[in-house]
């Protein structure tokens, strides 16, 4: 890598006074529990949905996308931790990543792109947490009770209820032990479908396989767009500068770590699942390979047992997952309500904290219940949020910070990086707007039914 030049030592900014620092994005973690917070952000439910981007892609162009993904966000995700380490050692110390942007780039209209992508992410991450755990809820239910009579939204009720009570949770800090526990149920309901996955796929009952592609030429184009943004919106997280921020200084060389204790499980989670899933179901693959092991018609693919543990670990999953997103909607309220100079659980405030967050969740609980298009979403979120934030912006950071000679070979992988994704966005962009349009005709508010 490229020495950054150097630069005037700019004053130490003052974050006494910033109740979103001290109160929300505490600087006490270690290594770990970056790793933790990281592989919350990245390893969800959503790497159900891999085999569903394969089958718009296939085999051989699925693999080449997901390795390819994997190895740019880790490289992005890098160069971002040294652009905030070189800030650090400057004397700026940057804990959000729309302050970060607006700084290395000079412009101040940067800061609120950047809060715009961010909150649009978080919010929609937050409003597909409580929809996917409310889906689980009735899954787990119908399975009990068949002739049961409640709906979907009542569900979500009851998730968005509990992500209240959790929400009270006074700093992303406090997370640790919650995402710790994330990290190891990602493990367990990936080992229980990959391994549903293969025992079906040598059982005799196995579905008939077929790997073929779209017919036409301008299908196949449009669906292998689409899963480029799905796949990208599953490795995405958008919110690596809070996460660092957590960490106590100096940060220097922390986040490394994190990384790659985060991609180990990476590796384990997102290969297997894809590959054991469209192997077995091919391009009959679902939003989530869930519901191709438990199809409307017929008897389930796979142990009931082993299909119920894994959407119970997925359901416990995802409480995690909504409050590691919500922390920059905390972080963003709190830096305006709260007051340094009273204690983080003084009444003064305990009260502001406990409303804004209640109705910062109750607004994602009756989205989610409104609006029940979690698949169509997904590539849209990645398309417009995370392509951007993810795979375009830190190389951008990177070369402004530690202006590498245009002759280097860093200057031009990161250049290529952000042309060939910022073509890959705008035409995923296009792709998945498309397919919400397609499937507007699906769309029922409060239904009950989930669109892939």
């Amino acid at each position: 890598m490229t020495d950054p030049p150097k630069s005037d030592l700019f004053p130490s900014t003052r974050l006494d006074s910033d109740a979103g620092a001290l109160f929300v994005l505490q600087a006490k973690g270690e290594w770990w529990h970056a790793g933790f917070h990281l592989t919350t952000a990245i390893v969800g439910p959503t790497i159900l949905t891999l085999p569903y981007a394969f089958r718009g892609l296939g085999w051989w162009l699925g693999f080449v996308c997901l390795t390819t993904m994997g190895l740019v966000t880790f490289y992005a995700y890098y160069l971002m931790s040294k652009v905030l380490d070189h800030c650090e050692k400057s004397g700026r110390r940057h804990i959000r990543f729309r302050e970060l942007a607006a700084d290395v780039l000079g412009s101040g209209w940067m800061f609120y792109v950047v809060i715009f992508i961010q909150t649009a992410i978080n919010t929609g991450i937050g409003i597909g947490a409580i929809l996917l755990a409310g889906q689980c809820l009735d899954i787990l239910y119908s399975s009990l009770f068949p002739q049961g009579t409640l709906k979907l939204y009542e569900f979500i009720a009851m998730v968005t209820a509990v992500m209240i009570i959790l929400s009270q949770l006074p700093s992303f800090h406090s997370l640790r032990h919650i995402n710790f526990v994330s990290l190891l149920l990602s493990l367990g309901y990936t080992f229980l479908v990959v391994g549903a996955c293969i025992n079906l796929g040598f059982s005799k009952n196995a579905p008939k396989r077929d790997y073929s592609l779209e017919h036409s030429d301008s299908g196949k184009v449009f669906s292998a767009f689409t899963s480029i943004s799905i796949i990208a919106a599953i490795f995405g997280n958008g919110i690596l500068p809070e996460i660092q921020a957590t960490l106590a200084p100096p940060a220097t060389g922390k986040m490394l770590k994190g990384l790659i204790l985060c991609y180990s499980v990476i590796f384990f989670t997102f290969y297997s699942a894809a590959i054991s899933g469209y192997w077995v179901f091919g391009n009959n693959s679902s939003s989530n390979i869930l519901k191709n092991l438990m199809p409307d018609q017929g008897p389930t693919l796979a142990p009931i047992v082993v299909i119920g543990l894994a959407v119970i670990f997925v359901l416990l999953q995802l409480f995690a997952i909504g409050l590691v997103y919500s922390q920059v909607a905390y972080e963003i309220m709190e830096k305006k309500s709260a007051d340094t100079t009273k204690g983080i659980f003084s009444r003064r405030n305990l009260v502001p904290r406990l409303i804004l967050r209640t109705l910062y969740m109750a607004f994602c609980g009756f989205m989610a219940a409104m609006l029940p298009f979690f698949g169509d979403i997904n590539a849209v979120v990645g398309a417009f949020g995370f392509i951007p934030l993810d795979f375009v912006l830190p190389m951008l950071l990177y070369n402004m910070t530690y202006k590498p000679t245009k002759r280097s070979f860093t200057y031009w992988i990161n250049m290529t990086i952000m042309v060939v994704f910022t073509c890959a966005g705008l035409m995923g962009a296009f792709s998945s707007v498309r397919k919400l349009v397609l499937d507007a005709n699906k769309f029922k508010l409060f239904s009950s039914e989930v669109v892939d």
